[in-house]
């Protein structure tokens, strides 16, 4: 290994929390018998509505070019419609749902525009581009087409890695970039035993049970208890067809490693904007000792700071209130100079 890309060693704390990283089936079924009655969820359309948390959210399709013709997106807003934009982006298993609770929480003063990134939810899942660089920039499409020009961007997880791209590729549209769950400068491959097994689910049939799958993914890395009628969600958005072929496709492209270089000798150097990192004080996939240098690591950012919420790696689940104080505290004090 090339001495400049050398792993950074685990901390002993991290090394013990990964033990047994894979769940035990036993404890996968008795959580499955717990959502055995859990179907899948009929296909919303254009300009349906639903109520969560008390707010109204409505659901939107876009049809935006794309692999050479059209991509189709999913994407879910709520909030006042002349507010400050912030843009959601979710990871996996998940979808826009994975953000209700704070898109809720900050209705009364932005317009939050939650998407589901494409292979995910109700977006496409047809052949196509799918290196994280690629589906960023049609995603930026999308905005372009919603009339979203500068926004503040939330990400989480493997959202994170498109937002990464997005805030190097346009530095300009970005006020401030929240950025969650996601290796930055260091990393070390025993925290990503999953990049394996999801290149290889379409032949393994990791994911050809959704409802399986989601479970096992959150018995992995999760720590706090999700409420049922959540879970119960995040199942259905996971269980549209299609979505178990078109993930994959994503670690076929390239790899978690790949993605670190990548990052620390390209995107990293061309952010801009305030960053802001989240990150689960207890995420068995991101050691929190890893963020402890991140101003030192990201030398051209306007101002970063680093966030730590209770909970394992799915705290906008885990610990819903706490997470949306602490955007709505961060986007009320962070601006890049631009704004």
């Amino acid at each position: 290994m090339d001495h400049e890309w050398r792993y950074t060693e685990l901390p002993v704390r991290a090394r013990q929390a990964i033990e047994g990283f894979v769940p035990p089936d036993a404890l996968v079924a008795r959580r499955l018998e717990r959502y055995a009655d859990v179907r899948p969820r009929p296909a919303d359309h254009d300009g349906d509505t639903e109520e969560l948390d008390g707010t109204v959210f409505t659901h939107h399709f876009e049809d935006v070019p794309g692999d050479h013709e059209t991509v189709r997106w999913h994407y879910v807003e709520t909030g006042t419609g002349t507010g400050e934009p912030v843009v959601f982006l979710h990871g996996m298993p998940d979808s826009w749902f994975l953000w209700h609770h704070q898109m809720a929480a900050l209705a009364d003063s932005y317009r939050c525009v939650a998407i589901d990134l494409k292979g995910y939810g109700q977006s496409e899942k047809g052949r196509g581009d799918y290196r994280h660089s690629g589906a960023a920039g049609q995603l930026v499409a999308l905005l372009d087409a919603i009339g979203v020009d500068r926004f503040t961007l939330v990400t989480h997880d493997r959202g994170t890695v498109q937002g990464d791209h997005i805030a190097a590729a346009h530095p300009g549209r970005v006020r401030h970039y929240v950025r969650g769950e996601q290796h930055l400068h260091h990393f070390h491959p025993d925290l990503a035993p999953q990049d394996d097994l999801l290149a290889e689910a379409p032949w393994s049939g990791l994911m050809e049970d959704p409802k399986r799958f989601v479970v096992w993914a959150y018995a992995v890395v999760g720590n706090l208890p999700v409420a049922d009628e959540d879970m119960r969600r995040v199942i259905q958005e996971y269980s549209y067809p299609g979505i178990t072929r078109a993930v994959p496709r994503y670690t076929m492209a390239s790899t978690f490693r790949k993605e670190w270089i990548e990052r620390r000798s390209d995107l990293i150097p061309r952010w801009r904007a305030p960053v802001t990192l989240m990150q689960g004080r207890d995420s068995r996939s991101q050691p929190r000792e890893f963020y402890a240098d991140a101003a030192e690591r990201i030398p051209h950012a306007a101002g970063v700071e680093v966030r730590y919420v209770t909970g394992g790696h799915f705290w906008p689940l885990e610990s819903p209130e706490e997470t949306s104080a602490i955007l709505r505290e961060v986007l009320r004090v962070r601006r890049s100079p631009a704004s």
